[in-house]
């Protein structure tokens, strides 16, 4: 049995990126295969989802820092009746490929991340795409738990916390299964103003870190500070008063839409 999780809470997300991320593993997955979302509020998840309340805390979560620390939500002795390895998936990524081999790779008890590609000079993880045991992150809640904002003003992103401090190191997924959207598929200028974002060869699951979201990408903006527009009403932008950022960087961040982040992003 394949188990893949995902965490929701509050009204950032909800019922249609948990039923999205369904559909896309479900088309992309070898069952059987389970799918379990811990949430705080499960209106509106389609039937196939196995809704569960979020893995209760006796901490604090931190305030005021920039990682998604209710994560460590996961990293308890228990989540539900879960046991052995699952793939943890973020509900805002893109799934283009097969899921299969992210279970098959290494030992069933190793703790696997995907590489952060952000920091290529740091051995990072990135927490968009992780596997690991049920309950070998129990040593790092705990330790988490004794000092959360400390510990988060000290490693800023809770994916820092996990590489650093995951109960027998990690490993990494292969690099080409995993890619940023906004480092792997956006085009240089100025290709960028001719051509669609491209998809990667051989990449599964395409993640968007950072603010530009899977439907910035069908509409063809840069985040939400940018309107859908032409090239040439684009270029025209360069003379707005309210342009978002300096004129070269404004060139760089225009973005064609993407068809096929349309043609997977999808119930």
């Amino acid at each position: 049995m394949k188990q893949v999780i995902c965490i929701n809470w509050g009204s950032k997300y909800g019922a249609p990126f948990v039923n999205r991320l369904y559909a896309m593993v479900a088309r992309n997955i070898t069952p059987p295969f389970r799918f379990t979302c811990f949430c705080d509020d499960a209106t509106g998840f389609r039937a196939e989802v196995d809704a569960q309340p979020l893995p209760p805390i006796d901490y604090a979560l931190p305030v005021n820092s920039r990682g998604i620390w209710p994560k460590s939500r996961l990293w308890g002795p228990k989540l539900a009746d879960l046991t052995g390895p699952v793939l943890f998936l973020d509900l805002d990524l893109v799934i283009v490929g097969s899921l299969d081999a992210f279970f098959a790779f290494g030992d069933p008890s190793d703790i696997v991340l995907t590489r952060n590609h952000s920091t290529p000079f740091e051995r990072l993880g990135q927490t968009s795409c992780f596997r690991f045991p049920v309950g070998a992150l129990a040593p790092m809640q705990a330790a988490f738990a004794a000092d959360p904002q400390g510990i988060a003003d000290a490693y800023e992103f809770e994916q820092r916390f996990v590489t650093r401090n995951a109960p027998g190191g990690i490993r990494f997924f292969p690099r080409a299964w995993v890619r940023h959207f906004r480092q792997n598929c956006r085009r240089t200028f100025p290709l960028n103003y001719f051509l669609e974002p491209r998809l990667p060869r051989d990449a599964r699951i395409v993640i968007f870190p950072g603010g530009l979201h899977p439907q910035h990408a069908i509409d063809g903006r840069y985040g939400p500070a940018y309107p859908q527009a032409t090239p040439m009403q684009h270029l025209r932008g360069l003379m707005a008063p309210d342009r978002p950022e300096p004129p070269a960087r404004y060139l760089r961040h225009y973005m064609r839409p993407s068809s096929w982040v349309a043609e997977h992003w999808r119930e």
